[in-house]
């Protein structure tokens, strides 16, 4: 029973689902994707990756969904608290990490010149190992004008790199706060949460600019992220439910009610209209991109979730909510 994950070390997602592998402790095979192999993407619906490849012959891709699927089929290592309360706020914070989180990455890794450059080249390198330097070379400038001319679409301009670039400091403070004091964000065991924004962060840690931040102001950040990419080994238990949960939760959710959920609601409207682009305040600043359907779908599923929770788990979990600013967003 092996399954085969096909990937890329440039791709937060990838990485997230590796290291989600590697902690369960399920037998599986990494595949770097390259060009030869490309031909995987026939097998699901949209060709984006991680691809994962199970050992029944099925083929599925988009990280959240795989996460919730593995669950269903292995009870060992759960990645999901016991407490349901728990476990949808480890949920809410991985999407936060999966839809606001990669802003960062793209941010920090097509803004500026010395990351554009490196990456660009690294990536391709990775897809294009043995081609030789000067087709490398050629295909990066292809690759870099790609995904510069995105930039504005998915909201990373000039304009809006303000906000980013704080939010990312202050997430990354949260972390930092928390991994000298506890191993991870729910108790001792990674939650589907910490792999959310591992994949994240574990791009920041690679690029140039974002990398000399990481080590100069949140080092601990740093290194935290070499244990949980691969924490095989890790054994714990969950924090106890009814216990003060840390300053890294409150600080997270709290974020997620300033940026994450306005962001949601003002791009689900967009999209309800039929609008393009849409603009919204954070962090008392205009922020401005596209408008994207999947994100209307992560709102409304994130909503869901929270009416599917029982009384008493809505009780454990709503002071929190609503202290943070994201309980009305959720019960709209």
């Amino acid at each position: 029973m092996t399954y085969t994950i096909y990937g890329a070390l440039a791709s937060p997602y990838s990485m997230k689902m590796r290291a989600v592998l590697r902690y369960r402790r399920l037998p599986h095979v990494w595949r770097q994707m390259e060009m030869s192999n490309e031909s995987v993407f026939k097998h699901v619906k949209a060709p984006v990756i991680p691809v994962l490849h199970y050992p029944d012959g099925t083929w599925k891709n988009d990280s959240t969904p795989l996460i919730f699927d593995l669950e269903t089929r292995h009870a060992e290592r759960s990645i999901l608290p016991d407490d349901l309360g728990m476990a949808f706020l480890a949920y809410l914070l991985e999407d936060f990490a999966d839809e606001w989180g990669t802003k960062a990455m793209f941010h920090y890794r097509w803004y500026r010149e010395i990351d554009q450059k490196q990456m660009s080249e690294w990536i391709v390198f990775d897809r294009l190992q043995g081609k030789g330097r000067e087709t490398v070379m050629q295909f990066a400038q292809m690759f870099r004008a790609r995904q510069v001319g995105r930039m504005a679409i998915v909201g990373c301009t000039k304009q809006n790199a303000p906000i980013i670039e704080e939010s990312a400091r202050r997430i990354l403070a949260a972390f930092e706060g928390h991994v000298t004091e506890e191993r991870f964000l729910f108790g001792a065991r990674p939650s589907m949460a910490d792999f959310g924004w591992f994949g994240q962060l574990s791009q920041l840690a690679v690029d140039p600019t974002p990398q000399e931040l990481m080590r100069r102001e949140f080092p601990f950040t740093y290194r935290w992220l070499a244990t949980i990419d691969d924490a095989a080994g890790v054994e714990g238990e969950w924090r106890d439910a009814s216990a003060p949960q840390p300053q890294a939760i409150k600080d997270l959710l709290k974020l997620a009610g300033e940026i994450y959920f306005p962001f949601l609601i003002a791009n689900a409207e967009a999209v309800a209209k039929g609008a393009e682009t849409f603009t919204v305040t954070l962090l008392d600043k205009p922020y401005e991109q596209g408008a994207f359907k999947y994100q209307a779908k992560c709102l409304a599923e994130l909503r869901a979730a929270y009416t599917r929770l029982e009384a008493d788990a809505k009780a454990s979990v709503d002071p929190l909510l609503e202290e943070a600013g994201c309980l009305g967003a959720l019960k709209r």
